[in-house]
Parts: structure tokens; sequence; C-alpha cells
């Protein structure tokens, strides 16, 4: 007879012991996974844990979000900043890259830590959990005397990490900035952790005298459990519309049906398309990489079978903190092959490289 499964998990899993003995990570890895967990965070929550097939190594949950041995191997194209956030650090978890919007970071912790993340080697366990309240203050009056910022995008880690009473105050003081129009928020906690969107968070949001604009990262139509979309309804009873944004991984999503099938899921869920980026260098993600060409042929392939308000903007993060920018024609001058980089227009109009 075989052998029933392990229940679900209720709490977050943690650590590659946890992973095993719930089902969701082989036991003949374990030292290996040691090895990952010992390199990057860990956490799988009880929402995740239960979607994933136990024993399928294709599973697009378990991808995500189950360390793997490949984790320990760095390719040579790979940094631990591939974005470039510390040259564009104007003061502790602040970041300005573009003239009239800066990216805020008052955390560095995250209901779960994706096997992909682009600020891995700066999140989780040993890293301080938030700024210290002078720093988040510093930098709220950094913005206060700079009145050409128009947006604050709130990220991290993850912002809704933050208690109800820290992100109010935060919002209390942007709300005081009559130049500051917009704040975004980039989360992964209407999928991971949908419970947390709680009435005390929501009347915080709902609050705020700001527009405030929800970014969910979500990668597989999988992750729109009933309880996602659930959050995403309580956001929008309370004024803030949500958009998603999605990594290109392999693996995942990088099929016509599993991205067709996402980008679908999303609109259902009254979740506007946004951004799917191409993967970020980061240390020990090469596994998951996708050739630029084979994502713009995949959206290709969608353009024209689904609606255009589902299509997001195929986007390349360049290299050292020069910007997004569209792997559209206009932008992608030469794509990578073999040993020859890809260059790109950024957006102050220089060419740049980057490597896959």
């Amino acid at each position: 007879m075989k052998a029933a499964p392990p229940p679900s998990p209720q709490h977050t899993l943690r650590s590659a012991k946890a992973l095993i003995e719930a089902g969701l990570a082989p036991a003949t890895e374990r030292t290996a996974l040691e090895h990952v967990e010992a390199r990057y965070a860990v956490a799988v929550p009880p929402v995740l844990a239960a979607l994933i097939e136990p024993g399928n190594p294709d599973d697009p949950i378990a991808r995500q979000v189950v360390p793997q041995a490949e984790e320990l191997s760095t390719a040579p194209h790979e940094v631990e900043d591939p974005i470039g956030d510390q040259a564009h650090e104007v003061m502790a978890g602040l970041i300005r890259r573009y003239p009239d919007r800066v990216l805020f970071k008052p955390v560095l912790v995250c209901p779960l830590y994706c096997r992909f993340c682009f600020r891995r080697a700066h999140v989780g366990p040993g890293q301080a959990p938030m700024l210290p309240p002078h720093q988040v203050e510093a930098a709220l009056d950094w913005v206060a005397a700079h009145p050409e910022i128009r947006e604050v995008i709130l990220s991290g880690g993850d912002p809704f990490m933050l208690s109800p009473r820290r992100l109010s105050a935060i919002f209390k003081r942007l709300d005081a900035m009559a130049h500051v129009e917009v704040v975004r928020i980039h989360t992964r906690m209407l999928t991971a952790a949908p419970e947390k969107l709680d009435q005390a968070l929501l009347e915080v949001l709902g609050a705020s005298a700001k527009p405030l604009w929800v970014v969910a990262h979500i990668n597989h139509a999988k992750e729109l459990t009933s309880q996602a979309v659930q959050a995403v309804r309580a956001l929008m009873r309370v004024g803030v519309p949500v958009l998603a944004q999605s990594v290109l991984l392999r693996g995942v999503n990088d099929s016509v049906e599993g991205l067709g099938g996402l980008l679908r899921a999303l609109l259902r869920a009254r979740i506007k398309p946004y951004y799917l980026h191409h993967l970020d260098a980061a240390p020990g993600t090469a596994h998951f990489h996708v050739p630029v060409e084979e994502g713009r042929a995949l959206l290709e392939a969608l353009r024209g079978t689904i609606s255009g308000t589902a299509m997001p903007t195929y986007t390349l993060d360049i290299p050292g903190g020069y910007g997004k920018v569209p792997l559209d024609a206009d932008h992608l001058q030469a794509i990578p092959h073999g040993n020859f980089p890809g260059m790109v227009k950024a957006p102050d109009g220089s060419t740049r490289s980057f490597q896959r």
C-alpha cells in the first residue's frame, strides 16, 4: 500500500530538515540543501506548501520556493547586486534611479524567499529585519526635501511584513508631502500569506490620502488561490487597485500554456498584468534562465490569442542600475549569444550591455 503523504504544514517551513519531513524535498538531497540553506534564506509558508505536489520535481510552486542544489553554482555573469541597488542608494534604505521616484526599503524580510530573488544576498536571517526608526525618518526627511519626487515605491523585503502601526506612520509622513502623488507597494503577501491582509491592515491602506497601488509578485496560475483572490477584492474595496509583476522562469511559466494560463488567471482575479521580467543575474539562479529570444517568441505567440489587457511588458532591469527597458525593437539593439553580450538602449539614451 502506498504511504499517505505527510499532512500539510501549519507553519512556515524554514529549513531543509523541515522541507524533507513535510515531503517537499528529497532526503537524498539533504546535504546539498543544507549548504543552500546556510547561504540563502528559506521560507515556505503554509498556503504555498499546500499547493505543492510532493515528489513532483517539475511542480511550478516547488520550483520557486524549495531550495535546489543548483543554487550552489554561480555563473560568471552572476553578481550579488545585479540591478545596481548600491550604486543608486542615496542613504540607507532609499534608492533613486529615476528623477521623479524613489524606492524605499523599510524592511528586509519576506513571507517567503524566492529561489531566484535578485536581492537574495541582502534579505532574510542574518540581515537586520528592518530599518531602525531614525533611518526610516531620515529617508522620509530626504523625500520631503526633494519636491521633484512624485512617486514612492515601498519594497524590501516585503512592506506588508511591517505592522499596520509602522505602515500607518510611513503613510502619514507621505500624506503630508504635497509633491508625492502616488505610493506603490511591491509585495508577495497576496499569494504567500493572504491572511495577513486583515482588517487592521486594510484600514491603514484605506486611510491613506495618497493613491496607493499594490504590485503583486505572481508567477504561476496555481498561486491564485481563493484566499489570494479574496485578498485582491478586499484591497479593491478600500480603493487599492492591484497590478502584477512576474518573472519569466524556466520550468515555471516558460511555455505558451503556462504563461498564457497565468495571464488569464490574473485578469480573472481582477489583477492587471504589468511587467514580465527577464531574470536578473543573481548568484545561483542560472537554472531559471530563459533566453531573450525565447521570451519574445512566447509573448508573440500569445499576442492575438488573449486579451490585450492581459499582455504585460517584457522588461529587462539593466545590470548595474541603469533602469528598466522593454525588450522590444525600439530598445533591444543586440540579442546575447554565446560569449557576446546583448545591447539595449537605456532610459538615459546610453547603450548598455547584458550577458544573458
